[in-house]
């Protein structure tokens, strides 16, 4: 009987990590999907190539301002009503602005449709982590955890891959396996360390308590720090390398799909290294603070390779990803770093904060480019986000094997 229940909990975990990982990976793809078809698709409403990168950048930002808001919202539902409505409720939401997305003709419904994408998407990944860390041992979650995101990440090769059959269509399709996963996910249970204080009067999902208590805001600062690196590698060096690209001189055009292409790849491989690092050496931190300098040597070798090809740019874009392959580390820093009542919120609104961040980090770039050009500007910004993280972790206490099931209080 015993055997019985133990081999029940082990494939309703099973499912939990498979459900929550497909998630991530519909959630990657439509995340991505519009930095891959961003100049096709900008091209095909009868944008110029100038509006192409300015119009760009301007839909980019909306998204993300979505996914700050979005990842506030989804938190503390996430904490108040259960995680399981927050993976049903999102999901639903960005699927249906994808397929919005595929009818748009021109910049401001693009935007306003990205936005409402954006506020959906930022509900999936803290969801998927809160629970697979509370449902499976504090032993074995970073398994959990790392397989969350190396199955996820592949959503970005898949949206690369279907981008080619149309701007339109990659829409489209990132639309449908939202709805196809929403079906999946009617078999999900509920976190127990939810259920245990779903009916408790303790405070749950309340944001402000993040913000009366010292130590609690300092911890929640810097587990946003520590990502900031990953998204700006992928935001701007990334994203916007046909620029980085003419300033360092390539005869031909460096695309900046390809470059999402395979650095998703190395981000996925990265995140299996990174997942068994932490388990090897027991220590998250350690892991974080390896990646973060390699992932600074990586773009040092991207932005002093003048006369780029497009070969060398596959080669480079597979490194810088491999190097900011944290993503599962990081965020489950978050999730382990706070108590049960507001762990949703933590872990929703620190990775899409992560992500928020590029609005800040896109207008000082921009400012330095203005001033010392791409490159140059290039590496201010990846010199002190580097610092900045690496101050940030030393200020966090290692959380590797913590028990997760206690509250906090105000």
């Amino acid at each position: 009987m015993i055997d019985s229940v133990a081999s029940k909990n082990t494939r309703n975990a099973f499912f939990l990590v498979l459900v929550a990982s497909l998630g991530y990976f519909v959630d990657i793809y439509d995340l991505l999907v519009f930095s891959i078809v961003r100049i096709p698709s900008l091209k095909a409403i009868g944008l110029n190539d100038q509006d192409v990168t300015d119009k760009g950048l301007f839909i980019i930002n909306v998204q993300m301002a979505g996914l700050l808001i979005g990842g506030i919202v989804w938190g503390i539902i996430g904490d108040k009503l259960g995680r399981i409505k927050v993976l049903f409720g999102s999901i639903l939401l960005y699927s249906l602005a994808n397929f919005a997305n595929g009818l748009v003709h021109d910049v401001n419904t693009y935007a306003l449709v990205r936005f409402i994408a954006g506020l959906g998407l930022a509900g999936e990944l803290g969801a998927g982590i809160t629970l697979v860390s509370e449902t499976l041992s504090k032993e074995n979650r970073g398994y959990g955890t790392m397989m969350v995101a190396v199955i996820g990440l592949f959503g970005a090769t898949a949206a690369y891959a279907v981008a080619k059959f149309g701007w339109r269509n990659a829409y489209f399709v990132g639309g449908g396996l939202g709805i196809l996963l929403l079906l999946l996910r009617v078999g999900t249970f509920e976190s127990g360390m939810f259920k245990n204080v779903e009916n408790s009067k303790v405070s749950k999902g309340n944001m402000l308590m993040l913000f009366t208590n010292w130590e609690r805001l300092k911890k929640y600062v810097f587990c946003i720090l520590i990502g900031a690196p990953l998204w700006y590698v992928v935001g701007v060096l990334i994203s916007f390398s046909d620029k980085f690209g003419a300033a360092l001189g390539a005869k031909t055009l460096i695309k900046p799909g390809d470059g999402i292409f395979y650095s998703y790849i190395g981000i996925a491989i990265g995140d299996i290294v990174a997942g068994l690092l932490a388990q090897f050496t027991r220590s998250r931190k350690l892991t974080m603070a390896v990646f973060l300098i390699l992932s600074l040597v990586s773009v040092y070798f991207y932005l002093s390779d003048t006369g780029i090809t497009p070969e060398r740019f596959a080669v480079l874009s597979f490194f810088m990803g491999c190097t900011v392959g944290y993503w599962a580390t990081f965020v489950t820093i978050a999730s382990e770093q706070f108590g049960t009542n507001i762990r949703s919120t933590v872990t929703t609104t620190v990775p899409n904060f992560v992500r928020g961040s590029l609005i800040p980090i896109t207008l000082a770039f921009n400012a330095f480019k203005d001033k010392y050009g791409y490159i140059h500007a290039g590496y201010i910004m990846m010199v002190i986000l580097t610092i900045v993280s690496l101050f940030a972790l030393s200020q966090l206490k290692e959380t590797f094997g913590k028990d997760l099931d206690y509250l906090e209080i105000s």
